[in-house]
């Protein structure tokens, strides 16, 4: 065992991730279990997990939202995030990836790597989180830890190490063996009588991939023909640790096989968190619940500093100071008083009235930037019961709307209606019963609609002068052009200090995104240059609230000179099918406007990979299944927005006045102004 005595920091912030069903929840218990947190481990299926401590997880048994946990082992406190599996709850994932110093991603032994696990895969490559694989469901038929090893190194990364050796598979399957005996526990099986059959092959895979990773070991290995024990512990640790080898790990955590040499992978191959306790505060707030009796719990990771019970803490986003009230260790539905957290560590803070999920707490430098994963392509309209509801309804949805940025609520009271963004089917359900089971009231959602969006159709100027009624005075020309596809907005401006003000200018720049929210479709407008080309102020008559009113008619007025295109929503597909069905499919596929490169035979099944606009795909794995008898393999992925074929038409109801109605809009925008 390599010691981790001398580290500055005992803590690790360890993230664990997986395509749903994968085990990761059950995986979590174990954890809890063998480290004495909790007396037995929980089910899923029971809805008994430590995790999944909401009403609607326990009943539907699955993880809905990111659960922080603490534990212990070997001297060392780990705060284990357990994220939620399934694609409709990827908005957790994302916030859980922030705070992590390093990953255990769990692919299945029989279902191997699968959609989400790609997906995570690629945000902790983006980010350069250390992460340990872990190869779980040993023990069930159709386990192949060869196959899932090679799917692993070929879908994942060529760096992906395995450092333990499966003993038997399937119901003989009996735990793994380490390749590095004094670096790593065996996982209950004796290592003096080698008895896997992969031993061998797993090892050379080891070997060539560890020396492939630095000169001077490759050197040595061509030398000798293999690399020392020491070498190889020694090159492990410090490659894994820097994110640039993925060690591989056997285990089936219903058994309780495997665990315990899954937690001495996480202290010795995963860093622990740096950042001094003594430097000014820098955190961010990952995660948002309310208490009935405490009010708003903030959950923040804090990278620098140190904060305490009382203490006046600034919020750099809300550019806020706010007083705690209380830190604490919050555990499923049990707590404790911490009264301090320091630099690498999480907890719950209390008092934060006004904070939001991704708020930066003091200094923004020591926050990591933040991984865009879930991209909501739907929306929802909700209906309630009773208009005596309406009310509650508005204040309950808003609630989960800053517990869940991605939701973002547009409530439009003119027409009473209240409309969302959301993942796909299953948290839909999960909002209505959310709804009924925490606030106590029936809503509806509509049926889903695909988000669209629109770019332009060419490149040209803006124009306004807002010079009556008086008193006011801006003058704004905007140069737009299109941009590549997926670049959002790029802003900047050249207007002169001398004719238009530097804080008009900034006033401009924050409302330039809110006004292409809604384009001549009523879809936000992206994937374009927008150049303030000059602007005029007046001395006497110019108030700062002129450019609220300016700005949407200005850049509304060069959409309408220019035009715009739509975009839709692209998804990039791989399928497996019986090759039986293959024909059937791939007509299917064309008729839904799909593309798609030849198709793959191997061992009976058809493989095709494509992309597929997601308008024609909201009842395809419904109709997949009954085409291929349930035989059928989809996985799918956000590909971004493409450009609508002639004939493909989608407009939205415009929310509020039109820019474009400028003398309605002058007067319904200053009535507003007025009243506030």
């Amino acid at each position: 065992m390599i010691s981790v005595q001398g580290e500055t920091r005992r803590l690790r912030n360890i993230g664990i991730f997986a395509h749903v069903d994968a085990g990761k929840t059950t995986t979590t218990e174990r954890i809890l279990y063998i480290t004495g947190k909790i007396r037995a481990p929980g089910s899923v299926d029971d809805g008994t997990a430590q995790t999944d401590y909401l009403d609607v997880e326990q009943e539907r048994g699955i993880s809905v939202r990111a659960a922080v946990t603490r534990v212990e082992w070997k001297g060392t406190a780990i705060n284990l995030v357990d994220s939620p599996g399934h694609v409709d709850f990827l908005s957790e994932v994302e916030r859980s990836l922030r705070v992590m110093d390093g990953a255990v991603l769990i692919v299945s032994a029989a279902e191997g790597v699968q959609a989400q696990t790609e997906v995570v895969w690629h945000a902790l490559r983006e980010q350069g989180i250390p992460t340990l694989i872990y190869v779980n469901k040993m023990d069930r038929t159709g386990a192949d830890p060869a196959e899932t090893l090679n799917q692993i190194r070929r879908l994942l990364s060529r760096s992906a190490v395995p450092i333990q050796a499966p003993v038997g598979i399937e119901a003989a399957f009996a735990g793994a063996e380490s390749l590095l005996p004094d670096t790593l526990g065996d996982g209950g099986v004796s290592v003096s009588e080698p008895r896997s059959e992969w031993r061998a092959p797993f090892r050379t895979v080891l070997q060539e991939t560890v020396a492939e990773s630095d000169e001077q070991l490759l050197a040595a290995y061509f030398d000798r023909g293999e690399l020392t024990e020491a070498e190889l512990a020694a090159a492990l640790r410090s490659a894994s640790r820097r994110g640039e080898l993925f060690p591989v790990l056997f285990g089936a955590s219903a058994k309780g096989l495997g665990i315990e040499s899954l937690l001495d992978a996480m202290l010795e191959l995963l860093p622990p968190p740096e950042g001094e306790a003594t430097s000014p505060v820098s955190g961010v707030v990952f995660k948002l619940e309310r208490d009935p009796s405490m009010g708003r719990i903030a959950y923040v990771r804090l990278y620098r500093g140190t904060i305490r019970n009382r203490d006046s803490l600034y919020n750099d986003t809300r550019d806020t100071t706010e007083k705690i009230t209380q830190i604490r260790r919050v555990d499923g539905r049990r707590s404790e008083d911490l009264g301090v957290l320091s630099a690498g560590d999480i907890a719950a803070v209390y008092g934060l009235a006004q904070a939001r999920i991704g708020d930066i707490l003091g200094d923004p430098e020591g926050v990591p930037g933040e991984r865009r994963l879930a991209v909501p392509l739907l929306s929802v309209q909700a209906k309630w019961k009773t208009e005596a509801d309406y009310p509650a309804v508005v204040a309950a949805f808003q609630e989960l709307a800053d517990e869940d940025p991605l939701l973002d609520l547009q409530w439009m009271p003119d027409e009473r209606e209240l409309h969302l963004k959301v993942m796909g089917p299953i948290q839909m359900e999960v909002l209505v019963h959310v709804m009924r089971s925490r606030f106590g009231l029936d809503v509806e959602l509509a049926a889903p609609s695909v988000i669209y969006k629109e770019t332009l159709a060419g490149a040209g100027e803006g124009f306004v002068a807002y010079t009556m009624p008086k008193p006011c005075w801006a003058i704004l020309r905007f140069r737009m052009e299109p941009g590549p596809r997926g670049s959002g907005l790029q802003y900047r401006s050249l207007a002169r200090p001398e004719n238009l003000l530097e804080s008009y200018q900034n006033e401009v720049a924050r409302r330039v995104p809110e006004a292409l929210q809604q384009g001549m479709k009523g879809w936000e407008v992206t994937d374009l240059n927008v150049t303030l080309l000059e602007g005029e102020h007046h001395v006497w008559h110019t108030h700062p609230l002129d450019f609220v009113v300016a700005t949407p008619m200005g850049i509304m007025d060069g959409l309408a000179r220019i035009g715009t295109k739509l975009l839709e929503p692209m998804l990039r597909f791989r399928l497996s099918v019986p090759e039986e069905f293959g024909g059937k499919v791939m007509n299917e596929l064309m008729i839904m406007r799909g593309t798609f490169a030849s198709p793959v035979l191997h061992d009976g099944r058809m493989e095709l990979e494509g992309t597929i606009p997601v308008a024609t795909t909201l009842d395809w794995p419904a109709r997949l299944g009954s085409m291929t008898k349930g035989r059928g393999i989809l996985s799918t992925f956000f590909a971004g927005y493409e450009e609508c074929p002639q004939g493909v038409q989608a407009e939205r109801k415009r929310r509020g006045i039109n820019p474009l109605d400028q003398s309605k809009f002058i007067l319904a925008t200053r009535n507003a102004l007025t009243s506030s």
